[in-house]
């Protein structure tokens, strides 16, 4: 396991044609020349182009390497975020430590943040929660965020790292799962498929930086390494298990746990996952409470109000259309919907599809939700319901579903009323990762 800090290289912006910034201080670029104010960069014959606000060329090559003087941030146009899910916009972002620019493998510009871990996590804190959330809660955050990010880069440089989509396919079945996204050209991306990161864009509150730094070099361990912690934002009453929705080991601190101070039997057929998904248990994430969500979601997350249990319909036309689109297959009119798999939480894991053209099951749980959304099911925890009947195929869908994301792991709106319900951030932790301890590997 480490013993120092490391230094992270995050993914801020990929695909882009053209990327336009400002220097808020004093960079040198290269090393060489330094720059302030206004810049753009674009890639001209293979090589990156970066000129100042009045045009004159600054810098040129494969890589640019601009390093901030003192305490100098700069500031990305239009970084996208929430890409392909519901909340997708763009916004202006300010990041700390140095930026590189490099020319990705389709040509296009790469901007890459190089930035310590602990100014990350304060970043990735703030991204995620809410400034008021409670101490608590940011401290168990910063411990989750901070294993999972060096248990990846750990696995790394082991030369066992999980690639971004594994797929199995065969005439009667498509299975995909999704890790963290294969970057070879940086470790994380900024957005939500890794860890949601904003850098300075928002004011890092005083609670922020006291949560990460009084848990600093903090870690989960398991059995002598670092844990891979995952966390979602609201797992519905039940976790969810690793190998439901990526590939299929079993990891022991990541096993199902019932989210409430009540044991919730694991579902473990149809009928009782009706049961479960049709019902309002008592559940640390079932909250309506807006100062603990306030405290908890930021502003574009408070657009989703119905996570805990949710419904989605839709006309034969709408659901046929929709599956076409997303899995490029064209099943014809959609006759069935049928899980053929759950895990305890309830999530689909395997869901088979049933066309007047083409019968198929498809998995794991994210395959699942990009399927039957335009962006992504809420989760895979969903029951089907069907009305009317034309042709022997229903009229209408209605999706009935529990939670947000994938639920493995630490649930981010159970923590955060665990946190205001007096839980230390330690007990948090070890209620989500089961047999996990707590060590500090560097100071």
């Amino acid at each position: 396991m480490i013993d120092r800090e490391p230094t992270i290289k995050v993914g801020i912006l990929e695909h882009r044609g053209e990327i336009r910034g400002v220097f808020e201080a004093g960079f040198k670029v290269q090393r060489t020349v330094m720059v302030e104010g206004e810049f753009h960069a674009q890639v001209d014959h293979g090589v990156i182009a970066v000129t100042e606000a009045g045009g004159r060329e600054v810098s040129r090559g494969t890589v640019i390497e601009c390093i901030p003087q003192g305490d100098a941030s700069f500031l990305l146009r239009d970084v996208t975020i929430g890409i392909q899910f519901h909340w997708e916009r763009n916004e202006n972002q300010r990041f700390e430590g140095a930026l590189r620019l490099i020319v990705g493998n389709d040509g296009l510009l790469v901007a890459i943040n190089v930035i310590s871990v602990e100014r990350y996590l304060k970043s990735v804190i703030s991204s995620e929660m809410s400034a008021d959330a409670p101490l608590e809660l940011l401290k168990a955050h910063a411990i989750t965020s901070r294993s999972w990010l060096v248990a990846m880069l750990e696995r790394e440089q082991r030369n066992v790292g999980v690639p971004a989509r594994r797929s199995i396919e065969s005439p009667g079945e498509i299975t995909r799962w999704y890790d963290r996204e294969d970057h070879d050209r940086f470790d994380v991306c900024a957005d939500d498929h890794c860890q949601r990161y904003q850098g300075i864009t928002k004011i890092i509150s005083s609670g922020v930086q006291k949560a990460v730094e009084a848990t600093r070099g903090v870690f989960l361990v398991h059995e002598g390494r670092i844990c891979d912690a995952r966390y979602s934002k609201a797992c519905g009453g039940l976790s969810e298990e690793f190998q439901n929705v990526w590939e299929s080991q079993k990891i022991p601190y990541l096993m199902a746990v019932s989210d409430a101070p009540v044991m919730h039997s694991p579902i473990n057929s149809e009928e009782s996952a009706h049961q479960w998904i049709r019902s309002t248990p008592v559940a640390f994430c079932n909250t309506t409470e807006g100062r603990i969500l306030r405290q908890v979601l930021p502003s574009f997350d408070q657009e989703t109000t119905d996570f805990f249990r949710w419904v989605v319909r839709y006309t034969q036309e709408e659901i046929q259309s929709l599956i076409a689109k997303k899995s490029g297959i064209d099943f014809g009119t959609i006759t069935a919907l049928v899980p053929l798999e759950r895990g305890p939480s309830g999530r689909i894991f395997k869901l088979r599809i049933d066309g007047s053209k083409r019968t198929l099951a498809v998995g794991k749980e994210l395959e699942i939700r990009r399927w039957l959304s335009k962006s992504h099911l809420y989760s895979s925890a969903f029951v089907v319901e069907t009305e009317g009947l034309r042709d022997g195929a229903p009229e209408r869908f209605t999706l009935r579903g529990a939670g947000w994301g994938h639920g493995v792991g630490l649930c981010q709106i159970g923590a955060a009323v665990m946190a205001t319900m007096g839980k230390r951030a330690e007990e948090i932790v070890r209620h989500y990762f089961r047999g996990a301890e707590l060590k500090q590997l560097y100071t």
